[in-house]
């Protein structure tokens, strides 16, 4: 399906969205928000959690990336944030698991940027979250483990941003952990780069797209 209008910079309505999904599911919901590195899906799904109040919670995909000493095993180390270097699998299962069962804590893994790792089980999906809000690059990718996701999401969104400006954002990011600018812009220019042209390539999967907000 197409992706509606696009929703420019009104917070307020997709709040108001999603809080009228939840009242017609009558249980809680699962939205997924896809887009490009340096898209701003971080940045959209904080502060969607933030007006939702405490019964969201936020779930980056993130926290499945490999871990370096596997992806130096297999090899892949240097293109990390490419779609096999995630758990593709054990993220559809958490999902599953975060839509299903509403009884008991289910504790999801994190991703430090500062140690360049993901930290298992530091994030809890408690049993009153009724809205939990799950952002990454490759949410709607029809292939692998990735193809399944969709169905699990209540509704999938596509955070839809210039490639210059994630670019842009990209290269600040990348200095701040730690790359010079030239190995920043390579990075970005490069490993991201191919891996946008990829998940721009979903776009059409999603529900709906939300532009011009960030």
């Amino acid at each position: 399906m197409p992706p509606e209008a696009a929703v420019a910079a009104d917070l307020d309505a997709l709040v108001t969205r999603v809080r009228g999904l939840h009242r017609d599911a009558g249980r809680r919901v699962v939205i997924g928000i896809a887009g490009s590195p340096g898209a701003g899906k971080t940045t959209l799904a904080v502060r969607l959690v933030e007006a939702l109040g405490p019964d969201a919670v936020h779930l980056p995909m993130d926290g499945f990336h490999l871990a370096n000493a596997t992806l130096d095993a297999l090899g892949r180390h240097d293109r990390k944030g490419a779609l096999d270097t995630f758990d593709g699998w054990g993220f559809l299962a958490l999902l599953t698991r975060v839509r299903d069962e509403v009884e008991h804590p289910v504790y999801a893994p994190s991703f430090r940027r500062e140690v360049d790792e993901p930290v298992a089980g530091e994030i809890a999906v408690e049993p009153h979250h009724q809205v939990v809000v799950v952002e990454g690059n490759y949410l709607l990718v029809p292939e692998g483990p990735w193809r399944y996701v969709r169905d699990v999401l209540d509704e999938s969104w596509f955070c839809g941003t210039p490639a210059d400006e994630r670019e842009r954002r990209l290269v600040d990011r990348h200095t701040r952990h730690g790359r010079t600018v030239e190995a920043a812009t390579a990075w970005a220019t490069e490993v991201d780069g191919r891996n946008a042209v990829l998940i721009e390539s979903t776009r059409d999967r999603a529900d709906l797209e939300v532009s011009g907000l960030l």
